[in-house]
């Protein structure tokens, strides 16, 4: 049901244009659009500065063909770092 509105027509689309050309005049419509467009392009490099070390990493490890991927429960990482404590009252 969302995916119905998340594709907008050539009618839908010309009827938003026409609202924006009257809603900010000819003059500064384009300047609104290239902002935008700038402000896309800007995201755009940002998730790719951020995605991209995430997937140098992760073809490392794909590389490196590492199979052990046991999962070790939080309590047994505890165990084997915590130090031991003696018990100095003797008792």
């Amino acid at each position: 049901m969302l995916s119905q509105f998340l594709f907008i027509g050539t009618t839908e689309l010309m009827l938003i244009a026409g609202i924006a050309l009257l809603l900010f005049g000819g003059k500064k419509l384009p300047e609104m659009m290239r902002g935008l467009g700038q402000g896309v392009s800007e995201f755009k490099k940002g998730a790719r500065e951020v995605t991209e070390p995430l997937n140098e990493v992760k073809q490392e490890i794909l590389e490196s063909g590492v199979s052990d991927s046991t999962p070790v429960s939080p309590q047994q990482g505890r165990d084997e770092a915590a130090p031991k404590v003696s018990d100095e009252s003797g008792k």
